[in-house]
């Protein structure tokens, strides 16, 4: 069963998806991602693989119960990606080299385009998680494309925040937010090959990192050549630093946030990159317990200056020393 279900109270949509709890978990003895599976190619280097378990599809099936005016019930049309980022198991993102993970850019701005056209879809959302404490299920190095029939809740707050900014300046918000940061100074870890990377003044995680187009872009397939080599450069100076903190790979989520795709303008939006790992230190994690998942309020118990000085300190120090 897959359908959306309405919170009138919070005014946003509830995907249910119940046949998601079949999902294999963390398997050792056997991958469907990896060549000789029979489910993938025999050779490939990155690879669009159909999600066994989807919560949207087309076509959607009906849903399971009738809805009202109030409790407003809809179909899980969309499409729901796995990004095979590598055929190796046992590698990630970060040790993979600058030139592959350039081809995962290209994959993702091809199947962004491919999914942009289709009428059904609004909102297409490329993520990653990766690590078993994010709740990864299967531990080869893979992300996620879903194509939404709607906007979800936090990039309608961004897109709000953005028109309503620009429409009282005539200037893009992220623009001036960069332009803040820059001023500062102390949080900014890179800046180049397109791109600006930074622990943001508001972070709600410790080491949270944003990554925005210096070109005011709404999404990946703006992107020129140039540009998409250099964000796997910088890309892999984000994940690196994460990997060296502490000497082991570094758990995340890596969410890229992109105007939606509904045939409107968005003059006032921009293509930026963030990540969400769980560390607070070595040893200690990140939790979203009552304050952040009851309020909505986070409470990040590190300063985004303390945290931006560590990432500084930790290789790569700069954009080229990255192989």
């Amino acid at each position: 069963m897959s359908e959306l279900r309405w919170n009138p109270i919070l005014r946003e949509w509830v995907a249910t998806a119940t046949h998601r709890m079949d999902r294999p978990q963390l398997p050792k003895d056997w991958c469907p991602f990896c060549p000789g599976s029979g489910r993938v190619p025999e050779d490939y280097d990155v690879y669009i693989y159909p999600n066994d378990f989807p919560t949207f599809s087309i076509p959607p099936p009906e849903p399971s119960v009738e809805g009202t005016e109030l409790f407003k019930v809809a179909p899980s049309v969309g499409v729901c990606d796995v990004v095979l980022y590598t055929p190796e198991h046992d590698t990630t993102l970060a040790q993979l080299p600058t030139s592959h993970i350039a081809k995962l850019v290209r994959l993702w701005r091809r199947r962004f385009d491919e999914l942009a056209r289709m009428e059904e879809i609004v909102y297409v959302f490329i993520f990653e998680n990766k690590g078993e404490v994010i709740g990864v299920t299967m531990p080869h190095p893979h992300g996620q494309i879903y194509a939404f029939p709607y906007v979800p809740p936090k990039v309608q707050r961004e897109l709000d925040s953005a028109e309503e900014h620009y429409g009282s300046t005539g200037r893009c918000l992220f623009c001036d937010v960069m332009d803040e940061e820059r001023r500062d100074g102390r949080r900014v870890l890179a800046e180049g090959y397109g791109f600006f990377v930074v622990v943001p003044f508001y972070a709600r995680w410790p080491f949270e990192v944003h990554l925005t187009s210096l070109r005011h872009i709404g999404d990946i397939r703006e992107l020129s050549e140039e540009e998409v080599e250099g964000l796997a450069r910088v890309l892999k100076f984000v994940l690196l630093k994460y990997d060296n903190l502490y000497g082991f790979s570094f758990p995340y989520m890596m969410v890229l946030h992109q105007a939606p795709t509904d045939g409107k303008e968005y003059p006032h939006y921009h293509f930026h990159i963030e990540f969400y790992p769980p560390y607070r230190s070595r040893d200690k994690l990140k939790y979203l317990a009552g304050c952040e998942s009851g309020a909505g309020t986070f409470i990040n118990d590190s300063s985004a200056e303390e945290k931006a000085a560590h990432l500084r300190e930790t290789p790569p120090r700069t954009l080229e020393e990255v192989g």
